[in-house]
């Protein structure tokens, strides 16, 4: 699978289950809602990288596209352990 596929089914998996928590945050610890807002900090920085990795119109780099999967792999983890502090 290449790279660029990797992203987009990564994206897709990060948008649900960032909506899922979204719904669920305003019940949760106060370290989880820390926890959330540093989340929502690499989100931020891994749409950005997402949106100059996806412009057909400018050529990306292997460094770029590296740095938006690795952001998207960490937010994917963060996401699991808010979901697990929810669950607590």
């Amino acid at each position: 699978m290449n790279l660029k596929k990797e992203l987009d089914e990564l994206t897709e998996s990060l948008k649900q289950q960032r909506g899922e928590i979204f719904v669920q945050i305003h019940l949760a610890s106060m370290d989880a809602k820390q926890e959330w807002q540093k989340a929502e900090k690499n989100w931020d920085k891994f749409v950005d990288g997402l949106g100059v990795v996806t412009d057909e119109s400018k050529e990306t780099s292997a460094e770029l596209l590296h740095a938006t999967k690795v952001i998207g792999d960490e937010l994917k983890q963060t996401y699991k352990r808010i979901v697990e502090r929810l669950g607590e």
